[in-house]
C-alpha cells in the first residue's frame, strides 16, 4: 500500500486488451495479452483487476490464458467482480460466482467484488442476497478479501457501507480532475473509506486516458512544472501518494504503456506539496474551459418522467467539450447512461424548470444523442 516515500502498488485492469477486431471486444489477441502481463509481472507487480462483463465476458478467460496458466498461483493476485445488474434472478446471479472461478481456472479469488453499485443498481445486490452469498464464500475460503466497486457520490457510498459494514475494501474512481468534482466526489469518497479505516482500490485514475490527452492549455502547466515527465506520471502519482490503497488499476494495452507506467510506480516519489499546487492549477485551467456547468444537484432527474441520466450526459459532454476525448466520452455515455439516454427525452422542460445553473437540457440532450447515439 502506499506509504510515505514510496506509491501504491500498480494494477492491471484486463478491461482495456489489444483486439484481433478493433469493433469486437471479445476479440483479445491472447498473444500480445502475454506480452503484457510478462512486462508487467517482470517489473514486480501482480495485481490483475477483471470482471464477468469486461470484454463482452471474455476477460476472464483472457486472464486464465495470459496469467493463470503461465504463473503459479502464488506469484500473482487476482480481483473480478459480480455485476448483479446483468442477471436474470438471484440464482443467475450467484452462478456467475462459479462461471468466474472457472472462466478464471483458480479455486480462489484473492479480492471479489459486487460490481458497480450505486444510483439504481444497488438495489439488485440487496434482492438477490449476494452480500449474504460472498460472506458464504468467504467463509469457505473462494473469497480471501470481499468488497464493492461504485460509481457514485460520498452520500450513496455512506448508505452501502452502513448497511454493510463487513467488507473489506472498496474500489474507487479517483484522479486529480475528480477529486473535486460534484459528481465524481473522488476526495469526499476517499474520505468516507478513510474514516471507516477501509482500504480502497483506485479505478480511473488516468480516467480512461484522458489525462494523458490533455488540452495545451492544461497539459503546458505540467509540462512548464516538469519538463520531459510523461503526463501520465503526474495522474498516476497523483492517485499513487494517497494513503492505504491497494492498488491503483490501469487499463493498459501496449508493452510501452505497461513498461511506462510500471517505471512510474516502481521507481517515482510520491507528489510533493509543491507538485500538488501544480496540480491545483491544472484542475483550474480545465475547469476554466468552455463546458456545461453542470454541478450534480440532480433536480433535474426527480421529475423527469423518462428516466433520463442527465447528470452522466452532462459529464460525457463535458469530457467531449472539455477535454477533447472523443473516445471517452462515448466510453462514459455507453457505460453510465444505461436505459436512461439522452434519445429517451420528450422535451417536456420540467428539468429546465428547476435547474439552478439555468442549464438548456433539452438542447444538450438533443447534442448528446447526436454525438454518442
Amino acid at each position: 500500500m502506499g506509504t510515505a516515500n514510496k506509491l501504491a502498488p500498480l494494477g492491471f485492469g484486463f478491461m482495456r486488451l489489444p483486439l484481433k477486431d478493433e469493433n469486437d471486444p471479445a476479440s483479445i489477441d491472447i498473444e500480445k495479452t502475454c506480452e503484457l502481463v510478462d512486462v508487467f509481472m517482470d517489473a514486480g507487480f501482480t495485481y490483475f483487476d477483471s470482471a464477468r462483463g469486461y470484454h463482452a465476458g471474455k476477460s476472464e478467460w483472457a486472464l486464465k490464458k495470459a496469467l493463470v496458466e503461465r504463473y503459479p498461483r502464488e506469484a500473482f493476485t487476482i480481483a473480478t467482480k459480480l455485476p448483479a445488474w446483468l442477471a436474470e434472478n438471484a440464482e443467475h446471479a450467484r452462478a456467475m460466482f462459479d462461471k468466474s472461478l472457472r472462466e478464471c481456472g483458480v479455486a480462489y479469488f484473492d479480492y471479489y467484488l459486487l460490481h458497480n453499485l450505486g444510483e439504481s443498481l444497488t438495489q439488485c445486490f440487496e434482492d438477490f442476497g449476494l452480500w449474504e452469498f460472498c460472506a458464504q464464500m468467504k467463509a469457505e475460503g473462494k473469497i480471501r478479501k470481499f468488497g464493492f466497486s461504485i460509481h457514485d457520490n460520498a452520500e450513496e457510498l455512506e448508505r452501502v457501507l452502513d448497511a454493510h459494514p463487513e467488507v473489506d475494501f472498496v474500489q474507487l474512481q479517483i484522479n486529480y480532475v475528480d477529486w473535486e468534482s460534484d459528481i465524481i466526489q473522488s476526495r469526499r469518497c476517499y474520505e468516507v473509506c478513510q474514516a471507516r479505516g477501509l482500504p480502497v482500490v483506485i479505478m480511473e485514475p488516468v480516467k480512461g486516458g484522458t489525462l494523458v490527452k490533455l488540452p495545451d492549455a492544461v497539459a503546458d502547466v505540467l509540462r512548464t512544472a516538469e519538463p520531459g515527465a510523461p503526463l501520465a506520471s503526474w495522474a498516476l502519482r497523483f492517485a499513487g501518494s494517497l494513503p492505504n490503497v491497494i492498488a491503483v488499476l490501469s487499463g493498459m494495452n501496449t508493452p510501452e504503456m505497461v513498461a511506462e507506467n510500471a517505471a512510474i510506480m516502481r521507481d517515482c516519489p510520491p507528489l510533493t506539496d509543491e507538485e500538488r499546487q501544480v496540480i491545483d492549477r491544472a484542475r483550474e485551467v480545465l475547469a476554466g474551459l468552455p463546458g456545461v456547468p453542470c454541478t450534480d444537484c440532480r433536480y433535474c432527474m426527480k421529475g423527469c418522467p423518462e428516466g433520463v441520466h442527465i447528470n452522466t450526459i452532462m459529464q460525457s459532454l463535458n469530457i467531449y467539450d472539455q477535454m477533447g476525448d472523443a473516445h471517452r466520452a462515448q466510453e462514459n455515455y455507453n457505460w453510465n447512461a444505461g436505459d436512461g439516454k439522452a434519445s429517451a427525452c420528450i422535451q417536456c422542460g420540467a428539468c429546465e424548470a428547476v435547474c439552478p445553473q439555468h442549464i438548456e437540457i433539452v438542447s444538450q440532450l438533443e447534442r448528446a444523442a447526436d454525438l454518442f447515439e
